[in-house]
């Protein structure tokens, strides 16, 4: 006969270990994935979290277990469980405040993208992110994950005797995404004074209900990232502008 050992999870549900006995050497006090903290046991019951089912002279094949959602002992919820539930409640949701975090959760995770894009298998070529144009064909190919109707290079109303294109239009979700890279040319001066004559222009622009302007700032010529964006973020009734600059931390 075999027996269960226990399993170790992170508050936000990544597994550590299910053989928490077996193998102490493997227990974490925090999850090296997230940082959240990790239990071994229910939070209400004190019962252990079941892990590994091992039998004495057998070696096991090495399947994972499988993440319990709530405790076999008293049947309270796990926190994981309420947050994951929670995450897919938000973004299988169709309304527009989802539809932007969708967009914005797509920019914060474009630098990674672009990294990983340059470790390909035998040093196959690959889309190098050199310019603007670079930039708004990678984020377009991403953005295709959640939305199919995606119109590149709408004109804007003219604006101070000028007028020019917006990059995306995601007309149905009444979004406008601006698309900016920075160069030795393009810093934070320059792409603030930009910034804020598109945002003049997207105000009366009859489909553009939110304006999220993504600035790729890879070599970090913005010194101050998020004083730049607190600037030019606004939030009103009929209108909002989110500035995302990505990386930060330079």
């Amino acid at each position: 006969m075999g027996s269960y050992d226990v399993q170790q999870v992170c508050l936000n549900g990544h597994q550590i270990t299910d053989t928490y006995n077996q193998y102490p050497q493997h227990r974490k006090n925090f999850c090296d994935t997230c940082g959240e903290a990790t239990i071994h046991q229910c939070q209400e019951c004190n019962h252990p979290i079941q892990g590994d089912y091992h039998v004495d002279g057998v070696i096991g094949l090495g399947s994972e277990t499988e993440i319990p959602t709530h405790c076999s002992n008293c049947g309270n919820q796990f926190p994981w469980t309420k947050k994951k539930s929670t995450l897919q409640d938000n973004v299988m949701e169709q309304n527009e405040v989802n539809h932007f975090t969708l967009i914005e959760q797509v920019c914060s995770r474009f630098h990674l993208i672009s990294r990983q894009l340059k470790n390909r298998y035998n040093d196959r070529q690959t889309l190098e992110i050199e310019d603007e144009y670079d930039t708004q064909d990678l984020l377009h190919a991403l953005l295709h994950i959640y939305f199919d109707d995606i119109r590149p290079e709408e004109w804007t109303p003219s604006y101070a005797g000028g007028c020019s294109r917006v990059d995306f239009l995601l007309k149905q979700e009444g979004i406008v995404i601006e698309v900016k890279k920075t160069r030795k040319t393009l810093k934070a001066k320059h792409v603030g004074e930009q910034l804020i004559v598109d945002i003049a222009r997207y105000q009366s622009h009859p489909d553009c209900n939110k304006l999220l302007c993504f600035v790729y700032d890879p070599d970090g010529w913005v010194s101050n990232p998020k004083g730049l964006e607190n600037d030019l973020n606004q939030k009103e009734d009929e209108f909002q502008v989110k500035v995302m600059i990505v990386p930060k931390g330079h």
